[in-house]
């Protein structure tokens, strides 16, 4: 199984950008998807998470600004980040939780994409 993520790249302050993560492989079912980021010097920290029925949490910080969802017959989830400012300005990691069987879950990540927010 594997995540591919997509869409990073450079931002203004105040503009958008979308990200993706497709999970490929061999999977018989995700439960959750979601989004991670770290900044240079911080920690790693949930940004999004989204069920496999489509409902979506938050961390504070973003609550309004971005919008997670997913395709479940293209086993992707994005991440709409509208608003952006310079403290959103990390490296994004999808993640999702597999299975292969339909018995045992896995946590899966993807690559980092980066996102910079500048002018």
């Amino acid at each position: 199984v594997q995540l591919q993520a997509s869409g990073g790249g450079l931002a203004q302050p105040g503009g958008s950008l979308r990200l993706s993560c497709a999970a490929s492989g061999s999977i018989f079912s995700i439960d959750y998807m979601g989004w991670y980021r770290q900044a240079p010097g911080k920690q790693r920290e949930l940004v999004a998470v989204v069920t496999s029925g489509g409902s979506g949490n938050y961390v504070d910080s973003v609550k309004g600004r971005f919008t997670i969802s997913r395709d479940n017959a293209k086993n992707t989830v994005y991440l709409q980040m509208s608003s952006l400012k310079p403290e959103d300005t990390a490296v994004y990691y999808c993640n999702a939780r597999i299975s292969r069987d339909g018995r045992y879950y896995y946590e899966y990540w993807g690559q980092g994409t980066l996102v910079t927010v500048s002018s």
